[in-house]
């Protein structure tokens, strides 16, 4: 076994929804009290999407959906304890992530960085006892404003007029809107009038403007401010995401020198990352962690290159750990691999097909 590297102060830092949670809350929160919120929700983050990878909209950042939508959300009755409630009621854990929040506390300091809302937040720290204070999250009290009836009204309006609205295809390779569909485009701008001429001039507008989804730049910031706080760098950092979300942060890893992991991930998350895990157990990254705490990312590197039964011994993967992967997948371990340019491609399409397995067509299907 390699000897261990001295005591180096790394940092685990893992989205929430994908790596822990199979749930998408916000898409689940809009289905329960939006009318067509399915419909609704996938529009409007398939919008999302455009706007952060493609048009590069000024001020805007993946992962925003969860601010457009909540005037939607107030609109239809939607409370903070609503919220709650719900949330509490719907929370599904990814099979042994609770396991992995506990064993990552006790190897480093651990984190959680989601865009998903405080309310679901805190109920899956309280579910899985990991602190709350280490988590970022989108700060939101939808009981703050007010709006009237009558535009309580236009919003109900506006929301069944999107909720009707063809989902939009980003076609392969566009970079700029001109490259969709004459329907898409269409779409696309009448998203364009409503977001950024119409509601700005109402009372709901304020929400717009006040909620600070943590998605996109706010989770690479995110990051940023814990290595700030605990004084290492972004090398001594393991990230975990899956979502287009993610993307910035694990860039911003992987560039600094530390392990970028996706996990499930689409293709937004697996083109930043140095590995991609398709795993329906998180025992995977208590492995990977474990390794990364001892030795750091270019033992875990190795690890996933000799990935097998001997590799994990090899390796210094605790017998604990070794017998919780034989456990749960026997001999026919769950495929991790490195993100190269030959093998980028093949890797975007297989986890893209196998997070769909894992967390649903819907939710697998959103950015």
């Amino acid at each position: 076994m390699a000897a261990e590297a001295s005591n180096q102060k790394r940092v685990f830092v893992t989205d929430c929804e994908g790596p822990i949670s199979k749930n998408d809350n916000a898409f689940e929160l809009a289905a329960e009290f939006v009318p067509k919120g399915d419909n609704f929700f996938a529009l409007i983050s398939k919008y999302d999407d455009i706007l952060a990878d493609i048009v590069k909209k000024l001020g805007y950042k993946a992962g925003d959906t969860l601010r457009l939508i909540v005037p939607f959300l107030k609109a239809y009755g939607v409370t903070g304890q609503k919220m709650r409630t719900f949330s509490s009621k719907n929370v599904l854990l990814v099979p042994g992530a609770k396991n992995t929040l506990q064993l990552v506390q006790k190897l480093m300091p651990s984190f959680i960085v989601s865009t998903s809302y405080e309310q679901y937040i805190a109920e899956l720290c309280e579910l899985t006892d990991f602190p709350f204070s280490n988590a970022y999250c989108t700060r939101l009290n939808l009981d703050k404003y007010e709006i009237t009836t009558e535009e309580t009204s236009w919003l109900k309006q506006i929301q069944q007029e999107l909720a009707g609205l063809p989902q939009i295809q980003i076609p392969k390779g566009a970079v700029s809107v001109a490259d969709f569909s004459g329907t898409d485009q269409q779409t696309i701008k009448r998203l364009d009038e409503i977001f950024w001429k119409e509601l700005p001039k109402t009372e709901s507008g304020k929400m717009l403007v006040e909620v600070n989804p943590v998605g996109g730049t706010e989770k690479a910031r995110s990051v940023e401010d814990i290595v700030t706080k605990l004084g290492c760098g972004f090398g001594d950092v393991m990230y975990v995401g899956d979502s287009i979300t993610d993307a910035p942060a694990l860039c911003r890893v992987r560039e600094g020198g530390g392990l970028a992991v996706s996990f499930n991930g689409n293709d937004y998350s697996v083109r930043e990352a140095d590995v991609a895990v398709l795993s329906g157990n998180t025992v995977v990254t208590s492995v990977l962690a474990q390794v990364f705490s001892r030795f750091g990312k270019e033992k875990v590197l190795q690890l996933v290159e000799s990935w097998g039964v001997s590799g994990l011994e090899k390796f210094g993967v605790s017998a604990e750990l070794r017998v919780q992967m034989q456990t749960v997948f026997g001999k026919d371990f769950p495929q991790v691999e490195l993100v190269t340019g030959d093998s980028l491609e093949r890797l975007q399409a297989e986890s893209k097909v196998f997070r769909k397995t894992v967390r649903g067509e819907a939710i697998g299907k959103l950015g």
